[in-house]
Parts: structure tokens; sequence; C-alpha cells
């Protein structure tokens, strides 16, 4: 078996971790965009025409006027989703940024499960407990493609 430099020379192998390929690259960068694409027009949503479906998801039991959490939540979901597709130098930070506010805003999907609460289409239990797996890939989907996963790892190693 030949050996390849990756196996002899452990400087290189780990220069080859860390240097993603050219497709993941490309890749990353397609999933970034999107998900930036997704969040701001999430938010102009919150701002406009989809008002009152989003009021109905915010839990009862948070203090804050509901009217507002819906207006704040779809301007941050359109910084954070313009900070996506145009951040280079801060990218990894949006992309924790980005997840730390899907993680803030998961309760909102809970509450509406507990509480049947019928909006943007979720109209039934089953819809409800669907879309209850989607935060989460969205947290790492955010993470991935930001390169912030990778970003804290090197930092990890030092």
């Amino acid at each position: 078996m030949e050996q390849t430099p990756e196996r002899t020379d452990p400087a290189r192998a780990t220069t080859a971790i860390e240097e993603p390929s050219r497709a993941s690259r490309i890749g990353r960068r397609v999933g970034r965009i999107a998900l930036g694409a997704s969040l701001v027009f999430a938010g102009i949503s919150h701002l406009t025409f989809a008002r009152q479906d989003f009021q109905a998801q915010v839990p009862d039991w948070q203090p804050f006027d509901q009217d507002f959490v819906v207006v704040a939540s779809g301007v941050v979901e359109i910084a954070l989703g313009s900070a996506l597709i145009f951040s280079k130098k801060y990218r990894p930070l949006v992309g924790w940024v980005a997840a730390a506010f899907f993680i803030a805003i998961y309760p909102g999907n809970i509450s509406q499960l507990v509480n049947q609460v019928d909006s943007l289409g979720l109209d039934t239990d089953l819809k409800r407990w669907i879309r209850m797996p989607f935060q989460p890939v969205l947290v790492l989907w955010a993470l991935w493609s930001t390169g912030a996963w990778r970003a804290w790892r090197a930092y990890r190693r030092g």
C-alpha cells in the first residue's frame, strides 16, 4: 500500500483536515446564502403579511407584548439573514448568533404544539410534531454553513 503524504507527515494531515475542499466551500456558501435568504424572507413576513400568524405562536408566559416580540424577531431575522449573506469577517460569530436565535425561539414551537395553536399551516398535532425536529437542523445548518463549528474546534486546538 502506497503511503500518502497525509499518512506520513502529521503536519500535512492536520492541514488537510483544516482546509475544506472546494466542493465543501461551495456547499457551505450555498447553504449559508439559502439560510440567510430564508431568514430575510421570514423577517419580512413577520413585519407584513404573516404578522398575526406569528403573534399566535408567541407563548403566553413570556412577559412582552406579542406584537413587540413578532416585530423584534422579524428585525433580528432580517439582520441575521443579511449578515449570513454579506458578512465575511464575522461569519463564524454570525453563525453562533444565528444558532442561539434558533434555540431562543424554539419555546414558541413547543408552546404552539402544547397549546394546539393553529398557525402558519400547522393546524394539526401531527404537523406541529413534524415541525419540532427542524429547529435543531437550523441550529446545525447555521453552525456548519458559517464555519462556526470548525472555527471553534480550531480555537480549542490552539
